[in-house]
């Protein structure tokens, strides 16, 4: 894995998780601009995506197993979105820490597919 990509990804993803926590702590729900900042880590960690399978294409191997980590690569890519999603139900602050909690999901993710990889 890129480790400078990893870290970009858990580094955005912390300043998004930071950005709808203080929206939650104002009371205010999520709004278009927070949908921008997810959009903005969604691509980046659906560059990660395609950066791990590239890798595994030619031939590199985590030291944790491949399913392992395919399963928190595609977690990592899936959980800014499934967060923003369910803020579009939840129209209410709570709509904005359940994105600030996907968010600290994929930093969470991040580091342990770093681990999973052999960093």
């Amino acid at each position: 894995m890129l480790d400078a990509l990893t870290v970009a990804v858990g580094v955005a993803a912390l300043a998004l998780a930071s950005w709808c926590g203080l929206a939650a702590y104002r009371d205010q729900p999520t709004k278009d601009w927070h949908f921008i900042g997810m959009a903005v880590v969604t691509v980046l960690a659906v560059a990660q995506l395609v950066v791990g399978i590239v890798q595994l294409a030619r031939g590199e191997e985590p030291d944790q197993g491949t399913a392992i980590f395919l399963s928190y690569l595609i977690g990592s890519a899936l959980a800014v979105p499934a967060a923003g999603f369910l803020s579009l139900a939840e129209r209410t602050r709570w709509g904005s820490a359940t994105v600030a909690a996907g968010a600290v999901v994929l930093a969470v993710l991040e580091v342990r597919l770093h681990d999973i990889w052999g960093g």
